[in-house]
């Protein structure tokens, strides 16, 4: 493979907004100006404060605004003339009705100022001080929030090729099992798949990592493993570990585009920096399930304990029942963590057992062999 001509992903290309959806100022200026109405659209948390004439004349009859801050005389004209105002929720750490999957720079901002004062760490505080409390407007915020960023994820991989790589968190950087990760990462994004992780820490940072240094020389990515080595882990300070990965992107701007899709419910993994874009959720079943059936040109699973091996079986159920067409490729790697450690191999191959899937999953030594094989299986 030629590594200086590296096939990307063009998230911008495959971004496709519905044609009555409008998630940006200049998306409702396109509209109200080749249009002159607004009805039966639905506006996604766009501040239209400076909109106002256009909303006190525009046609707004079946409209839906979500989260939209406006002048309290256009919120009410909008209202009495048929459309449906849901307004912002004043003092939340993050947007419910939000119209875009996160940025790494979005959830780290203020990170100089500590971890603690980032839109990541208020957003997990939020998350567990209300989980418990049994607040049905706080479980539905939750939800729509969850409901908005698997809309957005949708239209980010609208047509993308994409390869999950699944691993544990406890992957520290430094050793040769994260230097794996990462070069798999990288010729995964090279081959032009999206990589998709599950956002955090360990093995699957690495693989993120990967993605980003694909355009560069195959020097970038081993000068960038020395340095990361330096802060080896998330503990004990989540802020050193993100800031050094924010170094290695500010030594190398533009790195390669992947997909991180982490949960608050494990707040204590922070996101990782290199994902591009990072779809970031409250539910754990909800980001889980989408992030193996967003998957759809197959999963590398690297060894891991129970995420990981929950992972596994979670892909392999709808394998089974082929409920989503053809049985997606399923490569594990290392056979003696597969068949000794956590022998999921055997309970694996034995449900494959005379059914499609059981062409499409392989077990293989070294992360080396990942590629080849997610290759031949058809992925």
């Amino acid at each position: 493979m030629d590594s200086t001509t590296p096939a990307q992903p063009d998230f911008q290309s495959h971004h496709a907004s519905h044609d009555r959806e409008i998630e940006s100022l200049a998306e409702f200026d396109k509209a109200v100006s080749a249009h002159g109405t607004l009805a039966h659209y639905r506006v996604q948390a766009v501040d239209l404060t400076a909109r106002t004439d256009a909303l006190m004349s525009a046609d707004p009859t079946g409209a839906v605004f979500l989260g939209c801050p406006m002048a309290p005389e256009a919120a009410a004209r909008v209202a009495a003339a048929g459309a449906l105002v849901f307004p912002p929720i004043p003092g939340l750490p993050f947007e419910p009705y939000r119209a875009h999957v996160y940025s790494p720079e979005e959830l780290y901002a203020s990170l100089d100022e500590g971890y603690e004062t980032t839109p990541d760490a208020r957003a997990y505080d939020w998350f567990q001080r209300t989980k418990a409390d049994g607040d049905v407007f706080a479980s539905m915020l939750r939800a729509i929030h969850d409901d908005a960023v698997s809309d957005a994820v949708d239209e980010l991989l609208a047509g993308a090729r994409v390869v999950g790589v699944m691993g544990g968190h406890a992957m520290a950087r430094g050793t040769s099992a994260y230097a794996g990760a990462a070069r798999l990462g990288r010729e995964l994004a090279r081959a032009g798949f999206t990589v998709a992780t599950g956002g955090g820490p360990g093995a699957m940072e690495a693989a993120n990592l990967g993605a980003y240094a694909a355009p560069f020389d195959d020097g970038m990515l081993e000068d960038a493993l020395l340095l990361l080595a330096e802060v080896a882990s998330f503990t004990p300070s989540i802020a050193d570990w993100a800031r050094s990965a924010f170094e290695v992107r500010g030594r190398w701007p533009g790195g390669g585009a992947s997909v991180g899709i982490p949960t608050w419910f494990y707040g204590h993994e922070p996101p990782n920096a290199f994902a591009a874009r990072i779809a970031k959720y409250f539910a754990n079943a909800t980001r889980e399930d989408g992030l193996l059936a967003r998957s759809n040109a197959g999963v590398v699973f690297l060894p891991g304990a129970a995420g990981t091996v929950q992972e596994v079986f979670d892909n392999a159920t709808p394998n089974y029942y082929e409920s989503r067409g053809e049985p997606t490729p399923m490569v594990l790697v290392d056979r003696a963590h597969w068949t000794e450690k956590l022998p999921a191999w055997p309970l694996l191959t034995s449900l494959a057992g005379g059914r499609t899937m059981e062409s499409k999953i392989a077990l293989v030594d070294r992360i080396e062999e990942a590629p080849e094989a997610l290759k031949r299986l058809g992925g």
